[in-house]
């Protein structure tokens, strides 16, 4: 696996987005998500992605579990600022210091490990300035809790305003073949500013994997069940792109999700996506992606199958949460 630079940090050119193995994507086997996590390892990963609210908090113990022992070999990376309740209920956006502070103590004894490599702010909290919430994140960093800083959906000017206070190493947001919004205001600060960039949901929430041809092909307690690009006549619509897609990977002679996730990592040396599976069988597939070479007739022609804007509906049902 080669290696990448968010900011300071070097990271595996993929990572590893562990969310669906908790929640979010239907029902997860714990026995075969560590083994897939230390596969992940043994093929030279080393990025780990996880949050508290995922669960919420058993995902940060899975991982913690799945990591004994193999402590040095990874790069943990966890978030906070979606605040969620034991039973799973919703409170709110939480950028408060206090909560900060609380937030990665509590972090740090799930997953059974005396600092974080890299800490997000998992949404911007607009009733809280973001000097202070990331002023806080720096105090973690300088009681050796805390190694990087990352931000996770914020805007090109929360960006900047949070960089002036601490050097933030990262920024996670939505970015793949059907989500193309960040290059326009995001990509050239990051470039200005030096900073990383990880692109979660990089297979367009697995539909870009072309596996997924149905609403019916969720299972009742998948969230893409409620998600607006997953609906109707925007299934539809969105079928076509995959198809387009899925065409010139046969070409190429990969798989969509291989072809899609080598367009993300030919973006730029700065990018490392972090593509989400419970199941080893898709970890090596995933993997395989390194190995794809991707022309300049071919970007060319994937900027033409896939254009910004391509992907009908909206990303979330309510965008409210994200930051503008």
């Amino acid at each position: 696996m080669e290696s990448r630079t968010l900011g300071s940090l070097t990271v595996s050119a993929l990572g590893l987005g562990c969310m669906g193995m908790s929640e979010f994507y239907g029902h997860g086997d714990e026995q075969e998500s560590v083994a897939t996590i230390h596969a992940f390892l043994d093929a030279g990963g080393t990025l780990l992605d996880t949050a508290d609210m995922y669960g919420p908090f058993t995902n940060e113990k899975l991982v913690g579990g799945a990591i004994a022992g193999r402590r040095d070999d990874v790069v943990l990376a966890t978030k906070f600022g979606n605040e969620r309740r034991e039973d799973g209920s919703w409170v709110g956006i939480n950028g408060r210091p206090e909560y900060v502070r609380a937030a990665c103590d509590a972090s740090l004894q799930r997953l059974g490990v005396d600092h974080i490599d890299l800490y997000y702010q998992h949404r911007v909290d607009k009733t809280v300035p973001i000097e202070d919430t990331v002023g806080a994140m720096a105090e973690l960093v300088q009681a050796g809790k805390v190694k990087h800083l990352g931000l996770s959906e914020a805007s090109a000017d929360t960006v900047r305003r949070a960089h002036a206070v601490h050097p933030i190493t990262a920024l996670q947001t939505e970015y793949s073949l059907w989500e193309r919004e960040p290059e326009t205001k995001i990509f050239p600060v990051l470039a200005e500013l030096g900073i990383g960039f990880v692109p979660y949901s990089p297979l367009g929430r697995g539909f870009l994997t072309g596996q997924l041809r149905s609403e019916e092909d969720f299972a009742e307690d998948d969230f893409r069940r409620h998600s607006p690009r997953f609906q109707g006549e925007n299934f539809t619509r969105n079928l076509a792109l995959v198809d387009r897609v899925t065409e010139l990977a046969t070409e190429k002679g990969c798989t969509p999700a291989q072809l899609a996730l080598a367009w993300l990592l030919a973006q730029g040396e700065h990018i490392v996506p972090i593509p989400g599976t419970k199941k080893r069988e898709r970890l090596r597939e995933n993997l395989g992606a390194v190995d794809v070479d991707l022309t300049p007739s071919d970007l060319a022609r994937l900027d033409e199958l896939a254009p910004a804007g391509a992907a009908a509906g909206a990303r979330y049902p309510n965008m409210g949460s994200i930051d503008a």
